[in-house]
């Protein structure tokens, strides 16, 4: 591949939690409000644009021509968000995607997508009634190691929803490829898998505990108070909003937070787990307000974290961040999403390579 290095502005690595200090580098230019990336085995990177384009990045060039775009609605935090590809892509040759659109008020759904000569065609709806809303539409969706889907909504501006198991607001869901709903999901027949969350926006797994952990926005409260978490997932486990606030816990039937953001505001956005090199095992997190990536050192048994530093900013507020095929560390900025302040070159992903 061949990548072009830019002075990107200002950056900063903590070498308490990560003792090295990797030198950005521009990968792509040029998308519009990017959301998700994946790779593909084949070297190819699919990204989504939350105007509905479905982009490809073949050899660290961004095609000029989308390779399908969606009539979603891109309102507020709506429009084409999440995106993933099947665990044994291209055979079978799926591509799932989350969007909103319009239907009696705005809602949310998960579709698969067939790749078909270069091109992506619609194949069939997948989850659908998602609520949906102006703000608060959750949208990561990921494959976990055990192959099923997983999907994280928000609230919909409607907090009780969280926490009623009848409705897929306020939840991290889990179906199968296929969409239907796994044997062994904690509520039987249902494809909700925890409740109590506001605002889900990112999905990772631990490389060696498997163990399932999510971001979500919380609500800015009394002093300045940004409530935004990291959580360890459980089945069926019960997050507390809109009953708890993040750094309230210790209240029965409610699971407490594993990282609080406090007075600050992260905004957090796509996690991931680095799975080799120096960094092996460190929780990274793409912030949006909080405009920096944060990395967590989490305790030999997942419950706490016990060191987390910033270890890159300067480039304005970052949507997802993504380990590629070659080590390095990829992450989306989302400074044309109404929100930020663009340079002529955003949106952009950046090229983080990590010590081996």
């Amino acid at each position: 591949m061949r990548y072009l290095v830019v002075a990107l502005g200002l950056w900063a690595v903590a070498t308490a939690a990560v003792g090295v200090r990797p030198q950005p580098v521009e990968w792509v230019r040029g998308l519009e409000i990017p959301w998700a990336l994946a790779f593909a085995p084949d070297g190819r990177a699919f990204v989504s644009e939350r105007t509905g384009r479905v982009r490809v990045i073949r050899e660290g060039r961004l095609e000029p021509q989308p390779v399908l775009t969606l009539p979603v609605a891109h309102v507020g935090e709506g429009g084409l968000l999440g995106l993933a590809l099947h665990p044994r892509f291209p055979n079978p040759p799926y591509v799932y995607v989350y969007y909103t659109y319009e239907r009696e008020g705005l809602r949310n759904r998960v579709e698969r997508l067939r790749e078909q000569q270069g091109r992506l065609v619609r194949d069939r709806v997948i989850l659908d009634d998602i609520p949906g809303a102006f703000v608060h539409d959750g949208g990561r969706i990921r494959f976990g190691p055990d192959g099923m889907l997983y999907v994280g909504t928000g609230d919909a501006r409607q907090p009780s929803l969280a926490q009623d198991p009848r409705s897929l607001a306020g939840k991290i869901l889990r179906v199968t490829a296929e969409g239907t709903v796994p044997a062994d999901n904690p509520f039987p027949g249902s494809p909700v898998y925890s409740l109590g969350h506001r605002n889900v926006q990112g999905l990772a797994w631990h490389p060696e505990t498997r163990n399932l952990y999510a971001t979500e926005h919380g609500p800015s409260g009394e002093r300045g108070f940004a409530h935004d978490e990291v959580n360890l997932v459980r089945p069926g486990g019960n997050y507390g909003w809109p009953d708890l606030l993040c750094g309230q816990g210790g209240r029965p039937g409610f699971l407490d937070a594993v990282a609080c953001s406090g007075e600050d505001t992260w905004a957090p956005s796509g996690a991931e787990f680095v799975t080799r090199g120096a960094w092996r095992g460190r929780l990274l997190v793409a912030n949006l307000r909080g405009a920096h990536l944060r990395a967590f050192v989490l305790s030999a048994d997942g419950t706490r974290v016990e060191r987390q530093e910033v270890v890159l900013s300067g480039f304005g507020r970052l949507r997802d961040v993504v380990e590629g095929p070659d080590g390095a560390v990829y992450v989306l900025t989302s400074n044309r999403d109404g929100r930020g302040r663009p340079t002529e070159t955003d949106d952009r992903i950046l090229r983080l390579p990590l010590p081996p």
